[in-house]
């Protein structure tokens, strides 16, 4: 019961944080950016080609963002910090590199069917979305002027 309870809280760690009120609210910027490339993905749900093309732009939207995230966080950041959050970053593409691929192999049209192309989008979005929402989070500790 104890270790449920301490999972818990650690899953939840980004509640708790303390945000700085003199930032912009970073995250509900990128939230209201992404709002319509996820409203055409849900809008295309019944037509696999145009869902295919709507998750190719959502994944561009989301690398540029994800571009955009991590350098406005390493203006923040001291040379060591920086170089902390370089490896980090790194490491955090070779996983995504590693489950995309697992994605990729996965979800297959032989296994799911043309659904396969709405899981295997949803999932690799989902991976890119999280980590922008991790560096916008961080951001948010930094004060708006360096």
């Amino acid at each position: 019961m104890l270790q449920i309870a301490v999972v818990s809280l650690l899953l939840a760690w980004p509640a708790y944080a303390v945000d700085n009120p003199d930032v912009p609210d970073y995250v509900a910027e990128f939230q209201k950016r992404a709002q319509p490339y996820e409203a055409r993905i849900s809008e295309r749900a019944g037509i696999t080609t145009e869902v295919i093309a709507a998750y190719a732009d959502f994944d561009r939207f989301l690398e540029a963002e994800l571009n955009q995230s991590y350098l406005a966080l390493t203006r923040k950041l001291s040379p060591v910090r920086k170089k902390q959050l370089a490896q980090s970053e790194n490491k955090w593409l070779a996983f995504r590199a590693a489950e995309n691929a697992f994605i990729d192999d996965n979800w297959t049209v032989e296994q799911f069917g043309t659904s396969s192309h709405l899981s295997r989008g949803a999932y690799r979005s989902a991976i890119t979305k999280d980590r922008i929402l991790a560096l916008l989070n961080y951001l948010k500790s930094y004060p708006s002027k360096p």
